[in-house]
């Protein structure tokens, strides 16, 4: 049975090329390719019949490394390689951290990436030698990496954060609006402000963020 493949890379090129290194192995299917975390985020609502993802982590509007955190609370059936020229310490943390089942460089070729899909499947950890090497130095001695120097400067007012923590509870925007003592209309333009300020396009995407950046 073939392998269902989805590839996130904010560079259409790279994602060809990736395509082009796939193309020599029949068993292998790409489904769908995406330009960004939310873009991915939006096809897998109509389709989330995907083994693996590869994906890319510096990309606008949703990142990878974010958006990993989401597919695997969301999709836990979906394996997800990082497919990235960065093999900073900080990031490689970070995507672990966030979930990813394997971490490969770009340079990869064909056969190692091919191998590296059929490992992660069969339950183990697809890594560019390099990124092994440095995830185990990570293991023997661990870095604190400071969360406030790395998180984005984001304001939100003080009732921004009210609402968005009341929408993170499930909340409807009717029942915010009752418990705020607010108009639902003025409601709908908060959550409008916080996903601009947030730049974001949906409200798991918003809460995600606003946890990461301890808003909420």
């Amino acid at each position: 049975m073939n392998k269902k493949i989805a590839i996130v890379d904010d560079n259409s090129f790279l994602i060809n090329a990736v395509k082009e290194k796939l193309s020599f192995f029949d068993d292998l299917e790409i489904k769908f390719t995406a330009l960004n975390g939310s873009d991915l985020l939006n096809q897998l609502e109509n389709n989330h019949n995907i083994d693996v993802i590869l994906m890319d982590i510096e990309m606008p509007v949703l990142n990878g490394i974010e958006t990993t955190g989401i597919v695997k609370q969301k999709y836990p059936h979906i394996k997800i390689i990082m497919l990235t020229v960065f093999d900073n310490d900080e990031h490689i943390f970070n995507a672990i951290k966030a979930g990813a089942d394997g971490y490969l460089l770009k340079e990869v070729n064909a056969k190692d990436l091919c191998e590296g899909i059929y490992e992660t499947l069969n339950g183990g950890a697809a890594m560019t030698p390099s990124i092994a090497l440095k995830t185990l130095k990570l293991l023997r001695n661990p870095i604190s990496f400071n969360a406030s120097e790395n998180q984005e400067i984001i304001k939100l007012t003080d009732r921004e954060v009210q609402v968005l923590e009341q929408l993170s509870t499930g909340l409807s925007y009717n029942v915010i609006a009752d418990n705020l003592f607010l108009s639902s209309g003025t409601i709908r333009k908060h959550i409008e402000n916080i996903y601009k300020k947030l730049q974001v396009h949906n409200k798991l995407e918003a809460v995600e963020k606003a946890k990461r950046n301890n808003i909420i």
